[in-house]
């Protein structure tokens, strides 16, 4: 019976052991999964835009899928409080599920080709835009597809320092 008792609390603490060690990866790593295919990506951008309008911020639209392990990271970095903040005090942001356009499975691609991009060849995509919907980065939008292997600090420096391209 003491056997059966000690062998039962090992298995038991299995899980345990095992999540801690998943929380401290997401830690690590965080990742989200914001992307929603039934969204209106058009009409969510237009709303983003108008608010921007009202209070002088950016608009910042991430075209990316909840499959895409460099998008739920990007987008998991930005639900924490730091970024979160940051985002807040300066950005509309936006989330547009592109499904698997690399596949040839996309959708709301047209959102990238509005603002000049034709092709998405990874994701995340970045869009910065400006209150009047110019893109504000076009040498780096489709640069992000490494998001989840970047450095905290490089992601956090990119959108807090943002400065426009000239272009």
């Amino acid at each position: 019976m003491r056997l059966f008792a000690a062998m039962a609390l090992a298995l038991a603490a299995v899980p345990a052991m095992t999540g801690a060690v998943a929380t401290a990866a997401e830690a690590e790593h965080p990742e989200a999964r914001p992307f929603d295919a039934d969204r209106n990506a058009a009409a969510d951008i237009l709303l983003a835009r108008a608010r921007a309008l009202m209070t002088g911020k950016r608009v910042l639209v991430v075209l990316g899928g909840n499959w895409c392990h460099d998008s739920r990271g990007l987008a998991g970095w930005f639900e924490r409080p730091r970024f979160a903040e940051m985002l807040g005090d300066r950005y509309e942001l936006v989330y547009v599920d592109v499904g698997r356009p690399q596949r040839g499975e996309g959708r709301n691609l047209d959102v990238a080709a509005r603002y000049g991009i034709d092709e998405i060849a990874g994701t995340p995509t970045v869009l910065v835009l400006s209150s009047s919907g110019r893109l504000l980065n076009p040498e780096t939008a489709t640069t992000w597809n490494n998001a989840a292997s970047r450095e905290e600090e490089a992601i956090y420096d990119y959108f807090a320092d943002f400065i426009p391209e000239t272009g």
